[in-house]
């Protein structure tokens, strides 16, 4: 038996959470189901998206990681035409999440193993009055119906080529790229965390290989900052700080402070590394 993740946007005001995981203890009660998050903005993929990449790889091969964020799906125009919903293989863990260009940004295209996942035909109840016409038919929930029974089969050791039909088209977002020039690197904001921190997409690969040992400057907005710290911590309180946080992107705190909102920084917001020249 695997591991199954929960990560969503029900937030932990509701009982949206609570039901899930009745859902999930009907289905396999001996089940280990663990939560990464229920506080991704709503219908965020990006959110989603960071958080996935920060921390999957930390758990054992094989586990399952279920997504419900924006979980009717999506599609070009902005409005959803026939909602999809997919399961797959990356890196080797398995992700079941709506066809909302969620998996494309994760697995940067479309991942190595792919299917799409079976609506239930949902009966609905037998009433007079529904069959007068005054009541709606049973709605479909995916979460409920298509995901968390997906996500359980994959978790409990199902091969994933069973769970439908193999597919390789996706609605498909991209991610921003970094721009890289012989002595400047330009990336942006691409989240902003519970304390205020700035998480970039510059990496400290990105770095090492463009600046070839070179002193670097950090720009942004109108501050320049001229030293890479070990740490958020290692700066006096209230003083900018520029590190690499675990997963090695480049973030921008202000030690004991919001960096966001002091800095006047958001997603997509500009950030350039610089080199000597």
């Amino acid at each position: 038996m695997g591991v199954l993740t929960l990560l969503t946007d029900f937030g932990y005001r509701d009982h949206y959470v609570a039901a899930l995981k009745a859902r999930l203890l009907h289905l396999a009660p001996t089940l280990p189901v663990l939560d990464l998050t229920h506080g991704v903005e709503p219908y965020n993929i990006a959110h989603a998206v960071h958080v996935l990449r920060a921390v999957f790889r930390d758990f054992p091969l094989g586990t399952t990681h279920l997504i419900t964020v924006s979980d009717y799906g999506a599609s070009a125009a902005g409005a959803v035409a026939t909602p999809a919903w997919h399961a797959a293989e990356h890196e080797g863990h398995f992700f079941v999440a709506a066809d909302n260009g969620l998996l494309p940004l994760l697995c940067d295209g479309v991942p190595a193993q792919l299917v799409r996942l079976e609506a239930p035909a949902l009966a609905a109840p037998a009433s007079p009055t529904l069959a007068a016409g005054n009541l709606q038919p049973v709605s479909l929930n995916p979460t409920r119906d298509i995901l968390a029974p997906a996500a359980v089969r994959l978790a409990l050791g199902q091969p994933l080529s069973s769970l439908g039909t193999a597919v390789t088209d996706l609605y498909l977002l991209t991610n921003r790229q970094l721009r890289l020039q012989d002595n400047r690197i330009t990336g942006h904001v691409v989240h902003v965390d519970h304390y205020g921190n700035l998480i970039t997409n510059i990496s400290r690969e990105a770095v090492e290989v463009v600046g070839r040992s070179r002193p670097a400057t950090v720009h942004f907005g109108r501050e320049v900052v001229r030293e890479l710290r070990p740490h958020f911590a290692a700066a006096p309180p209230g003083e900018i700080v520029c590190t690499f946080n675990p997963q090695g992107c480049l973030s921008i705190a202000i030690n004991q402070g919001h960096a966001s909102e002091l800095l006047g920084l958001y997603f997509d917001s500009q950030v350039d590394v610089r080199f000597a020249e």
